[in-house]
């Protein structure tokens, strides 16, 4: 059938996306707010990107690991909201 294999493709393509895009969120935000909580812990010195890398190295691990696991509840939480929103 034209059309099936391409079908199948965004379908292998979507899977895989969802499990980049966390990866991929959590990278950047967390450089971000590591930056940031590490600048505002210790303000800049020599040893600042040290530090927010260490900071980084540790955190992103752990926000994709939790981006993985809030990821379904997140997107039921998101649901109910924005149908009671709709209801009003």
């Amino acid at each position: 059938m034209p059309g099936t294999s391409i079908k199948v493709s965004e379908r292998r393509m979507e899977a895989k996306a969802r499990f980049v895009f966390p990866v991929v969120i959590t990278a950047i935000i967390t450089f971000v707010v590591s930056g940031a909580s590490t600048f505002f812990d210790i303000g800049w010195q020599n040893d600042f990107v040290m530090h927010w890398w260490s900071a980084f190295a540790i955190d992103w691990p752990i926000a994709a690991s939790t981006a993985y696991l809030a990821i379904p509840f997140a997107r039921s939480l998101t649901q109910r909201i924005v149908a009671a929103i709709e209801r009003t």
